[in-house]
């Protein structure tokens, strides 16, 4: 009941693209309508070539109906769709349909395949390398499993780059207290926003090659890359023109979704995983694993199919879907553009360039009397920083210590989502807060 200075909480601390306004693909959305309703196929309202992709899931349906049970492993033909996806994608390299697993978002995939990864106890117990700082289902998942959380950390002076010396050293050290099996990897990064160049991932593969580690590769932010000079290469791609002694050998799982990209569907909870190179018994365990939850729920399959087989050049569709998945990202590259300006132009704030993804994570000083604050609350400085900004503001931002960052740094992520009018006021609220917070604690 207390009167705030504010009239509205903005929501800025989850990537949650039509929460913050964005409209969903009309053709992502008609498939799946007329999936989820075939009385519509009749319907004239509707383009030829989203009832002939409509048709082809609902002929891979148990029925013929969305409300059926699908294979543990997804709807077949939407599997073969992924597979020929990749192959595009990737310029030609083969993908197996056999290897793709349809998930409950990118998620689900990722905890499933860190639970067939971990085993042993004591020394022997399974190590999982995370990138710090991370996207926090990697530590819930892996405390959850009880495994061992190995941190490397990414270069922020270097524009969040990752270095292979880190790599190294952080592999030697945990291997004094457990078994280092898996690396993850997250690109385009997320909290961090940065995009991997070739080398770094032809090093990283060397590096994963060399020690025996279990590659997982989370690329749900393939579509989103906006600086100058960046673009997204596929671990899988990479992996395979390094040459057979590699792509035969390194195991590699990577993850894909509707939540993110253009499309921004993160309610039907559809996503994809292409697993290589694993041991057949363990991939009879993983389908063993998968069948337990018996199958990714299908109308998020029917959404991920139109991501990977959306409308061609010559169907009627076409211009449409391509003026609205433009029409996002260009937006998103703006506001990138605008988020990293603007804060980079006030004092005691610095923002790395927002090469790809979501979101903004910039470092903030905190003076040391803010610090002698929290301590007394017992709170991270960031999070007195982020509840402050919450009570005066009514903006919603997650502090950097829900990520991991270097001892003494802090720092906060924020998503680019709103609507470019609003992030403008947003980012001059979020400027005059942190001004007015350096003089009270200076």
């Amino acid at each position: 009941g207390i009167k705030k200075p504010f009239t509205e909480v903005i929501k800025a601390n989850i990537g949650d693209a039509h929460a913050m306004g964005q409209r969903p693909i009309t053709f992502l959305r008609q498939v799946v309508a007329l999936c989820t309703y075939p009385n519509l196929l009749d319907s004239p309202s509707f383009p030829e070539d989203a009832k002939k992709r409509a048709r082809r899931i609902l002929q891979g349906c148990g029925g013929n109906s969305l409300g059926a049970y699908s294979a543990s492993q997804g709807i077949n033909c939407i599997r073969e769709d992924v597979a020929s996806y990749i192959e595009r994608r990737d310029g030609g390299v083969p993908a197996d349909p056999d290897n793709i697993y349809l998930t409950t978002g990118a998620s689900d995939g990722i905890a499933t395949i860190l639970k067939i990864l971990v085993s042993g106890g004591g020394k022997s117990r399974t190590g999982v390398m995370i990138p710090i700082p991370q996207y926090p289902l990697y530590s819930a998942a892996i405390s959850e499993l009880g495994a061992i959380q190995v941190n490397y950390y990414l270069d922020e002076e270097n524009c969040w780059s990752l270095d292979v010396n880190e790599l190294r050293r952080s592999l030697n050290e945990a291997k004094a207290y457990c078994h280092p099996k898996v690396l993850c990897i997250i690109n385009p990064g997320n909290p961090t926003g940065q995009v991997q160049n070739r080398k770094c991932i032809e090093d990283v593969i060397h590096f994963a090659w060399e020690e025996k580690l279990f590659l997982l590769a989370d690329e749900v932010y393939q579509d989103n890359v906006y600086s100058e000079g960046c673009q997204f290469h596929s671990f899988k791609k990479i992996l395979y023109e390094m040459g057979p002694e590699y792509y035969n050998n390194v195991e590699l799982a990577s993850f894909h979704s509707t939540s993110k990209g253009y499309m921004g569907e993160c309610g039907y909870r559809g996503g994809y995983m292409e697993v290589i190179n694993l041991h057949p018994e363990m991939k009879g365990q993983l389908v063993k694993l998968l069948s337990v939850r018996i199958c990714s729920p299908v109308s998020g399959q029917a959404a991920m199919d139109i991501v990977v087989n959306p409308p061609v050049p010559g169907e009627e569709s076409y211009s449409q879907f391509i003026k609205e998945k433009e029409s996002v990202l260009n937006n998103l590259a703006k506001k990138a553009k605008l988020t990293e300006d603007m804060f980079n132009k006030v004092p005691g704030v610095h923002c790395n360039p927002l090469q790809g993804a979501m979101y903004a994570f910039p470092r903030i000083f905190i003076p040391a009397k803010a610090i002698e604050e929290a301590k007394a609350h017992k709170m991270a400085p960031d999070m007195l920083y982020c509840m402050k900004l919450l009570e005066e503001t009514g903006i919603c931002v997650v502090p950097g210590s829900g990520f991991g960052q270097r001892e003494g740094s802090y720092h906060f992520r924020m998503t680019i989502l709103p609507p470019i009018e609003k992030l403008k006021i947003l980012l001059e609220k979020m400027k005059d807060f942190h001004i007015k917070f350096l003089e009270k604690y200076a």
